[in-house]
């Protein structure tokens, strides 16, 4: 099983979303079934097949976080280096191209957010930045061509 690398906020979030979804999804869904059940004919109940494929849907998200965070391996965030970039690093770069500057973080595939500047390790960009090391050009594949980037700084 692949093992799934993650932060301890990360990791707390999941299973507080575990507990969310068996603890209030689970029973309300449940509480839908026994509804739509009392109302009579189940061949013809479309209340009834609803709630059933809402409980399909919720019972096969519950059980891919269990798999995520069994297989999970918290980060020790204070054995995180700035020596060359590595997951977790916040990576200032610049586009040769354009000199547009641009600052991720790496972080697990769970964890990614565009929006907060937060990219998966497994993303082209991250991908083509880890283990350069400050200063150091990285030539990156990307759909619509190469892109060169200067790493400007490395951090936490």
């Amino acid at each position: 099983m692949a093992v799934h690398y993650m932060t301890k906020e990360g990791y707390d979030r999941i299973i507080e979303e575990i507990n969310c979804l068996e603890s209030e999804k689970r029973p309300e869904i449940s509480r839908q079934i026994a509804e739509a059940r009392d109302k009579g004919d189940l061949s013809e109940n479309a209340e009834y097949d609803a709630a059933k494929e809402a409980q399909g849907i919720l019972e096969t998200k519950i059980a891919k976080l269990k798999n995520l965070v069994s297989n999970a391996r918290i980060i020790d965030e204070s054995q995180i280096s700035t020596d060359n970039v590595q997951i977790m690093n916040k990576v200032t770069i610049r586009n040769t191209k354009n000199n547009q500057k641009m600052v991720y973080t790496i972080v697990p595939e769970s964890e990614a957010d565009l929006k907060q500047s937060k990219i998966a390790v497994s993303t082209p960009i991250a991908q083509g930045l880890l283990g350069k090391k400050k200063g150091e050009m990285a030539e990156i594949r990307v759909p619509n061509g190469i892109i060169s980037f200067e790493i400007i700084d490395i951090g936490i």
